[in-house]
């Protein structure tokens, strides 16, 4: 798979590849950090994957930050389960931060994987390469004030709530092994008052904000004539 492209989106996070890197035959200095922040379910990912049909595959590579949730490794599978996902200390910040700078740096990086069906770690990594774009995607990385120094570019997905716990619900029962009650139960436990506590509140510091996610065509061809333009892409 072209270096940098989303493949498969699992609960490790987008399954990251690449051949023959570029940065073998030529010095690689990634132009812009794009930062794509939202509610859970707000359509993120389908934003990154319409960005990425636009640009050259070799030019572009992703990090979640779903594959930086901490391991609970020592913990029970009943004491992991109620972790909550949704707020700011959940995730390893020195880690991930460390590796966007050292793509930054022209460095390849072993982004950590994360399953959500047993709350921990996984053991495998992801091979992520240096590229002219890397984007930065995650329901919480606005709230972290070193990360967002570094982001060039803030994009805020903003999609209503009825539609967001629809599209939760769909992914908790066929993704995360929970049934309809529990995923409503988490829902109100963890994800709606996160989501007004945390995430709601960042959307101050987006540069651009997209209502309804992927299915906002003129927002995504906005966004992508910009990093087209930077890039010197016609």
């Amino acid at each position: 798979m072209p270096n940098g492209v989303i493949g498969n989106t699992t609960d490790s996070g987008p399954v990251i590849g690449g051949s023959s890197p570029p940065w073998a035959t030529k010095k690689f200095l990634i132009m812009l950090v794009i930062g794509i922040a939202g509610g859970s379910g707000s359509g993120k990912t389908s934003v990154v994957n319409k960005i990425i049909a636009s640009i050259p595959q070799e030019q572009v590579a992703v990090l979640s930050q779903d594959a930086y949730y901490k391991d609970q490794g020592e913990l029970t599978q009943e004491q992991r389960e109620q972790i909550n996902f949704d707020h700011p200390s959940a995730i390893e910040w020195p880690l991930m931060i460390q590796q966007i700078l050292e793509l930054k740096a022209g460095k390849s990086v072993e982004m950590p994987t994360y399953s959500y069906v047993v709350c921990r770690r996984g053991t495998e990594t992801i091979t992520v390469n240096p590229a002219e774009v890397l984007i930065v995607e995650g329901i919480l990385i606005f709230t972290n004030p070193e990360l967002c120094d570094i982001l060039d570019i803030k994009i805020f997905v903003d999609t209503e709530a009825d539609e967001r716990l629809i599209r939760i619900i769909q992914r908790d029962v066929k993704e995360r092994g929970r049934n309809l009650d529990k995923s409503i139960r988490h829902y109100r436990t963890y994800v709606k008052p996160m989501h007004e506590s945390f995430i709601e509140p960042t959307k101050k510091f987006a540069d651009i904000i997209i209502p309804e996610g992927g299915h906002n065509v003129k927002g995504i061809d906005i966004l992508t004539s910009k990093i087209k333009q930077t890039l010197g892409i016609k």
